[in-house]
């Protein structure tokens, strides 16, 4: 909406060039969006349901009785800030009916206390499959990889699926990464910056793609406006979850959050970033959804001594507390992804 009123007043008032800004959006979103959640949270998570513990999970009596689903409140502000600071024009902003979806199909789980397994992977890849429809739009698909010199152009017929499969896996994971204070937010908020800086500076920046042999995506600056626009929400957020938390944001916060940093991979053209920036979080909970597909439809029991998700043997049998959990994560997320993206760009 602000860049429609430069577009319609801009000329007439010198000021709101700021409006064309795509730097000035993604600041003043990233600010709005933070204040918004810390103030407007804790006014309202009297009226979100109560955490009723989790079987099998590790300290999850703690959790009991806290209010959950504080993703239903900052999804949805997140949703607000979108139609305001990302331009109107932008296909990006296509799909914050799916962030909705998601944030619907979470709350129902938190308040029902559980879909079963199969009825959530359905409605997961029913969002995911509309994600990538909506990214795709199809059209062929240009891709690049480390290692290999140029791009691969994919029809809309692989790339749609290919897509939604990565959307699905980023969902299922931020999921399941979600159960110690501070962690899921935290690692989903390095993320969702350091592909929004992407985005913007690599993926989106003509000069800058040309030079490193990468296909540009004209919609990058709007993705990653979009991508600090769910970092201001988190950092409001964080603020009341950091451990001893106060709030959780359950499936209606780590399901949109999931299914918006598939999205922006997916945007950056290289499916595999998924495993560059998304390490901790891919290998904290999607790792365990390896491990309980291979025994369920294969019969094979792997890493049978290991618990998932990863925090949960790091507690248990590792004896780490919650807040060295969130900071050896960090710093693995945070080392992880700067190394990977940096051979990514590089290794061309």
């Amino acid at each position: 909406m602000l860049n429609w009123i430069y577009t319609t007043l801009g000329e007439a008032w010198g000021p709101l060039r700021l409006f064309n800004s795509f730097f000035f959006l993604s600041g003043m979103g990233f600010a709005a969006c933070a204040l918004a959640t810390w103030i407007l949270l804790p006014r309202l998570w009297s009226l979100l349901p109560t955490d009723r513990g989790r079987a099998f999970a590790i300290n999850a009596d703690q959790s009991v009785g806290k209010p959950v689903s504080a993703g239903v409140i900052f999804v949805t502000i997140f949703c607000v800030a979108s139609l305001i600071f990302v331009p109107i024009s932008a296909r990006a902003l296509l799909t914050t009916p799916l962030m909705l979806a998601a944030l619907v199909v979470g709350y129902l789980d938190d308040r029902r206390g559980g879909f079963s397994e199969y009825q959530l992977a359905v409605m997961d890849a029913a969002i995911a499959l509309g994600a990538a429809t909506v990214i795709c739009g199809f059209q062929p698909v240009d891709i690049w990889l480390p290692l290999w010199k140029g791009a691969l152009t994919l029809p809309a017929w692989i790339a749609i699926p290919l897509t939604a499969a990565v959307i699905w896996l980023s969902i299922n994971a931020t999921n399941c990464s979600d159960g110690v204070d501070g962690v899921s937010g935290s690692l989903s908020g390095v993320a969702i910056m350091i592909l929004g800086g992407l985005l913007y500076t690599v993926i989106g920046n003509d000069i800058v793609a040309s030079h490193l042999g990468i296909p540009v995506n004209r919609e990058g600056a709007n993705w990653a406006i979009m991508a600090f626009l769910m970092v201001g929400c988190i950092a409001g957020y964080l603020w009341y979850n950091a451990p001893p938390s106060q709030v959780l944001m359950g499936d209606a916060g780590s399901r949109p959050i999931g299914l918006l940093i598939g999205m922006l991979v997916v945007a950056t053209n290289n499916p595999l970033f998924l495993l560059l920036i998304g390490s901790v979080l891919l290998l904290n909970g999607a790792t365990g959804l390896v491990k309980v597909a291979l025994m369920r439809f294969f019969g094979l029991k792997v890493l049978s001594r290991v618990r998932f998700p990863l925090h949960d043997h790091c507690r248990k049998e590792l004896g780490w507390t919650n807040s060295q959990v969130l900071v050896r994560f960090m710093l693995l997320q945070i080392g992880a992804s700067a190394l990977l993206v940096l051979l990514a760009l590089k290794l061309r």
